[in-house]
């Protein structure tokens, strides 16, 4: 008998669904590959089948497979994101009663750090997606839309750039909830210039490879946003984290 870190038993078809990962990386299997059928995963792992369509359908739910019925259809093997994780660290978070300023703190805590991994490590394409972001945003400051989609790309791929996909799945599953759950923060024409200035800063310092003067602008950056919405929105500080508010 299997039993985690609770000193519970392990469920047999979560066994199982670590099994089935356990292949897909011996084998190398990448997103698209096809997984044995049904009938020769019973034989192979010697459970019943509602255990074992138990299993795939956990996979299916953290993003690791799909599942296409019909002729054709089966198993396939997929490529977990950040919002799974944001998911599931939503759901904890409600459970918690963690509030909003949870967030807000974590995102200072990070993304300072993924900054200056990201001036020692980004290559050239990510840095013109950072600088195309940037422009973008500096042309359209009148449009709300426009705003959140770059400021959502500059801050994603500074994530990624850290080179550190922790770092990059943390930030993008964080940035989700707070997005989720920064309902009735606004953002006046006056913030959106004052957010775009600070992206030009930070990107200034990621070009030129100076991860000191990277990780300050965005720990500037992100105390300067903290600070707004604490001023200007402090019941928003204290809202719950809830799972139903995420996108």
């Amino acid at each position: 008998m299997v039993v985690n870190k609770t000193g519970r038993p392990q469920k047999t078809a979560m066994i199982i669904a670590r099994r089935i990962v356990g292949e897909i990386h011996r084998q190398g299997l990448v997103r698209g590959d096809k997984l044995p059928s049904e009938r020769i995963m019973l034989e192979e792992y010697q459970v019943g089948r509602g255990t074992l369509r138990e299993a795939l359908r956990y996979l299916e739910l953290s993003g690791a497979i799909s599942l296409k019925p019909g002729p054709g259809g089966g198993p396939t093997v997929e490529k977990p994101d950040g919002t799974h994780l944001m998911n599931s660290l939503g759901l904890l978070l409600q459970f918690e009663g963690a509030p909003f300023s949870t967030i807000v703190e974590a995102r200072a805590g990070l993304e300072p750090m993924a900054a200056r991994l990201a001036a020692e490590r980004a290559t050239d394409e990510q840095r013109r997606v950072l600088a195309d972001a940037v422009a973008k945003m500096g042309e359209n400051l009148r449009d709300l839309d426009v705003f959140v989609e770059t400021n959502t790309v500059f801050h994603d791929v500074i994530a990624m750039a850290s080179g550190n996909v922790l770092f990059g799945y943390l930030i993008d599953a964080v940035d989700g909830i707070f997005e989720g759950v920064a309902v009735g923060v606004e953002y006046p024409s006056a913030r959106r210039a004052k957010v775009h200035a600070a992206h030009v800063a930070i990107l200034a310092a990621i070009d030129a490879g100076d991860a000191t003067a990277a990780e300050q602008a965005m720990r500037d950056h992100v105390a300067d946003l903290t600070s707004y919405v604490r001023k200007k929105f402090p019941a928003a500080m204290t809202k719950p984290v809830t799972w139903e508010a995420l996108q």
